[in-house]
């Protein structure tokens, strides 16, 4: 080791402070698991969230500053985050306020997302704004692709580069010089002001927090004893999977992640004391029981339901909300899937015991062992894994090394060393990752796998309540909450043997079924099918979470270009009836134009909501509507012009009406779904239009577009 020793005490150790601001999590596992890499590297790190301003000073920070940060939505912090970002920000501080500070900042994104790393990117360049200076190059990390990808060998570099910020800092405050002046960059060249050379990932150091197979006592090839048979076998099946690998990655030498340390330990009492009764969806914001009004088929295809719209009773709670606003609905885990884990554990006896967790007392001093805070006391088993671990999550790298000390066989033992190994990051990104495979279905490919419970819920997330658009106005629909989901369904492959449903889609889908399948009701879309109002009214456990920009303009006259294929449309039907309703209530007032594009598969079977765009096309609520069918055949053989199949083509068709509203016109244009193909496909589709009508190129159309965005009027509400 370079500079210090594991077995020196902490007051002679390198110490850093280590931020992290997290939004579902997995800024939070890193930046943990990130602090207890660092006793293996005789460091110690002052771990804080963001939030908790109070326990650290950047103005009097004399360690190297490490931060861990997550982007939300539209390039935004975290909301852990969001008061650091504000403080940072503010105007009146100087150019040298933090002129002192020695920073590295790992910056999680999705791609997928416009504004990739945007929150990262922010605090980097206010930082620096204010006289801060790297001692390690940023990296970038992409969940769109696989966080791993650059979070692990930015972490592997980081040991180097912080011992030796932390041992230039304490040699030079002995000498009285600024210990930072002639910082190098990872790959051992000078930096002035540690500034320059960092535009690119790091070169690997010496990887300490990683063992070969050998090191680690774990599974090589060459421990595994073949006849004849076997080698006969195995050429037959020599097939990449989840389970099996092939050469080079079955001979190689493998570098493995440090053994995650076990903290809880975990006892069963007879009887479970928990009330069958769902958490809070969310600490910030109060969560309501409301029961399901009304169900409204939408779409269905071969007899299965596809689009649902939902009308929730709102009259007895205190929700209030904007059309816009985003809620969260708190779902259980399937209870199938729960069943057949317990019968994997071999604990389907203890299914009703309270389960009663504590620290373990060789591990209460280690940075990360605590208590998970989602857990109620005297929860039954069957209520934690329901309600409170989310049993879907793809299982990180650092799970899968340790699943590998509880699997017997060993080629299952030696597969999962290699996902999660250096070497099989690729097999770990297809087979796990790019397929969504969660612990059932690493349970159903490992047999002999057979983790205790403990562990599960030491790497397990928590389960998150999922986030829908509301669909309606409460000027509109008042006492109501209208919201739409399509059900999500992932079929079988080779790593999921099953059939399965998105967990809440999936568990909604359940909660309709009786209306659904009511002998004799007419499913015939197109228009809003009405299939009666439930028997006995479900209750879901809801919050409103409102939205700091995706709402209507607060001037009328402005015109508005809405875009949202599928159920993206959901929010401006809301926007619609709010619009209608101001209409109606303001005669004097002057409105601005309304743009709906609309885009899906097919006229006669895809199309939501047809009746009532039709309506507010009547009454002049909605003045252009343009929509466009990507699965339809031409209408004759001799059709020659090309209709447009999505709604970026209808978007240049429409190119004059749409710049002229955004450019000229100072108007907004907002844009719900798919973020993978079709937002990105928009802006790129925005970047076009506008360099043809500027006469630009095409760096200055994408600065237009930019300036939209930091106007407010440019906005999206998208998902993966």
């Amino acid at each position: 080791q370079i500079g210090f020793c594991s077995s020196m005490p902490c007051e002679a150790k390198g110490s850093f402070l280590l931020l992290y601001g997290s939004q579902l999590g997995q800024a939070k596992a890193i930046a943990e698991d990130l602090s207890q890499q660092a006793c293996d590297h005789g460091l110690v790190a002052n771990i804080y969230c963001m939030s908790e301003v109070d326990k650290y000073d950047l103005v009097k920070e004399k360690n190297p500053l490490v931060v861990v940060v997550s982007t939300t939505g539209s390039g935004n912090p975290p909301d852990t985050a969001a008061k650091f970002v504000k403080e940072i920000k503010a105007k009146w501080l100087p150019a040298d306020h933090l002129a002192h500070l020695q920073y590295a900042i790992l910056a999680l994104g999705d791609s997928n997302y416009e504004n990739f790393c945007g929150s990262g990117k922010t605090i980097d360049q206010r930082l620096q704004e204010l006289g801060a200076q790297h001692f390690y190059a940023t990296g970038h990390a992409d969940d769109g692709v696989g966080l791993e990808l650059v979070v692990e060998p930015w972490i592997e570099g980081l040991w180097h580069a912080l011992k030796k910020a932390c041992t230039l800092r304490v040699s030079s405050a002995r000498e009285g010089e600024n210990p930072y002046c002639n910082i190098e960059t990872s790959n051992g060249e000078p930096a002035m002001n540690g500034q320059q050379g960092l535009q690119e990932m790091p070169t690997i150091h010496a990887v300490q927090q990683t063992k070969t197979s050998q090191e680690s006592g774990l599974q090589s090839p060459a421990d595994f004893p073949q006849n004849d048979a076997d080698k006969a076998i195995e050429t037959e099946l020599h097939q990449l999977s989840l389970n099996k690998s092939v050469p080079p990655l079955s001979e190689s030498v493998l570098n493995v992640p440090t053994l995650p340390l076990e903290y809880l330990q975990l006892e069963f009492q007879e009887t479970a004391h928990q009330e069958t009764k769902q958490p809070n969806v969310a600490k910030k914001d109060p969560s309501f029981s409301a029961s399901l009004a009304q169900v409204i088929i939408l779409s269905t295809r071969e007899g299965l339901l596809l689009s649902v719209l939902l009308k929730i009773s709102i009259s007895n709670t205190t929700i209030s909300y904007q059309p816009g606003d985003l809620f969260c609905v708190a779902c259980p885990n399937n209870a199938g899937e729960v069943e057949e884990l317990l019968q994997r554990l071999g604990l389907e006896e203890k299914g009703e015991n309270s389960v009663q967790l504590q620290i373990k007392k060789d591990t209460k001093n280690s940075k990360g062992a605590k208590l998970p805070t989602h857990i109620p006391e005297n929860s039954s088993l069957w209520f934690l894994l329901t309600h409170c671990l989310e049993i879907r999550a793809i299982p990180k790298k650092a799970f899968l090394r340790a699943l590998v000390e509880y699997t017997s066989a060993p080629c299952e033992k030696r597969r999962l060393q290699e996902l999660c190994s250096k070497q099989g990051s690729s097999d770990y990104n297809h087979f796990i990752r790019d397929r969504s495979v969660c612990l059932l279905d690493l349970c159903r490919a490992f047999p002999s796998c057979k983790p205790p419970l403990s562990l599960l819920i030491e790497h397990l997330p928590k389960l998150q309540a999922r986030s829908y658009s509301a669909a309606s106005s409460p000027l509109f629909h008042p006492g109501e909450l209208h919201f739409v989901f399509s059900v999500v369904e992932f079929p079988v492959c080779p790593e999921r043997l099953l059939p399965r449903k998105g967990v809440c889609t999936g568990w909604l889908a359940e909660l309709v079924a009786p209306v659904f399948q009511k002998p004799g009701s007419d499913t015939e879309t197109g228009d809003w099918v009405q299939n009666g109002h439930l028997p006995v009214l479900p209750k879901v456990s809801i919050s409103v979470h409102p939205s700091s920009f995706f709402h209507l303009p607060a001037d009328p006259s402005l015109p508005v270009v809405m875009v949202g294929p599928g159920t993206g449309i959901a929010p401006f039907i809301g926007f619609l009836q709010h619009r209608e309703k101001q209409r109606e209530e303001s005669d004097d007032c002057a409105f601005g134009e309304t743009w709906l594009f609309f885009g899906c598969r097919h006229h006669d079977k895809d199309w939501l909501f047809r009746n009532t765009l039709k309506h507010f096309l009547e009454k002049g609520t909605l003045t252009h509507l343009k929509i466009c069918f990507s699965r339809e055949e031409p209408a004759s053989p001799g059709e020659v012009k090309a209709k447009p199949k999505y709604v970026q083509d209808n978007i240049r068709l429409f190119a004059q009406d749409v710049t002229r509203m955004l450019l000229r016109e100072k108007g907004y244009i907002y844009v719900c779904g798919d973020a993978k193909n079709m937002a990105r496909d928009v802006n790129d589709a925005l970047v076009e239009i506008i360099q043809n009508d500027l006469r630009t190129d095409k760096l200055a159309a994408m600065k237009v577009v930019a300036g939209l965005r930091d106007e407010k009027r440019y906005l999206q509400d998208v998902w993966t």
